[in-house]
């Protein structure tokens, strides 16, 4: 099996294991026949080799990023117009897509930068609560029942032929803590390093979007020299 074979067979028999708690829904796009065409579209484009990458841990996916695609941070627009896969999905874009993939432009475009980088999340598996979304963190008796739900995903996706050297993890807050404290029990990584999350730039720094591309294709740049 190469990289692209590995993905896709851990991503269409993702499951929770556990009972959600109160007013919680799994967002898994990938049990939809339509999303599986796409996603197998994308990673057989992108990753059917057997090249050793970096890893890219965002937060779980968000409504109109990977929960409607399938693909972490990548939205029905930047899919078709830049992935040059053509979908069916609504054409609502996702702000933290929007910059990784003009980050992704910068570094050299998505053949280049896939073929050295692979971008999940902590919890490949994204959450709603009230039709809004909710980060794996944020849910107290949420975060208590995936841990081991965590520690195999990332144990799986690591067998694909991960580097783990360094991890580069997609937000500096909550996200960066949990990791490093699972890392200090299962060591996983040499090393974490922290990126700013892109929704943050977006909402928050957008003036600043330029630099905060150019911080990202630094970090990554020496990483791979």
């Amino acid at each position: 099996m190469n990289f692209a074979d590995n993905i896709l067979h851990f991503f269409f028999n993702l499951q929770i294991p556990f009972k959600l708690p109160k007013d919680v829904e799994v967002l898994d796009a990938h049990k939809r026949k339509d999303v599986k065409q796409i996603c197998s579209s994308f990673y057989e484009k992108y990753y059917a080799d057997n090249n050793k990458r970096h890893l890219l841990l965002g937060i779980n996916p968000g409504r109109f990023g990977g929960g409607v695609t399938g693909i972490p941070f990548t939205d029905p627009i930047r899919l078709e117009k830049i992935c040059s896969i053509q979908n069916n999905f609504d054409k609502k874009q996702e702000l933290s897509s929007v910059f990784i993939y003009e980050m992704i432009e910068a570094f050299g475009g998505v053949s280049t930068f896939y073929k050295k980088f692979y971008i999940s999340a902590v919890s490949p598996l994204g959450f709603v609560k009230q039709g809004k979304n909710l980060n794996y963190y944020d849910d107290k008796d949420l975060l208590k029942r995936i841990e081991p739900f965590i520690i195999d995903c990332m144990n799986k996706q690591i067998a694909f032929g991960l580097k783990t050297d360094v991890c580069y993890c997609i937000g500096e807050g909550e996200n960066l803590k949990y990791l490093q404290k699972l890392n200090a029990v299962h060591n996983w990584f040499q090393r974490i390093k922290p990126l700013p999350h892109p929704r943050f730039i977006m909402q928050y720094r957008l003036k600043r979007k330029e630099e905060f591309i150019q911080q990202y294709v630094s970090k990554l740049k020496n990483l791979i020299i």
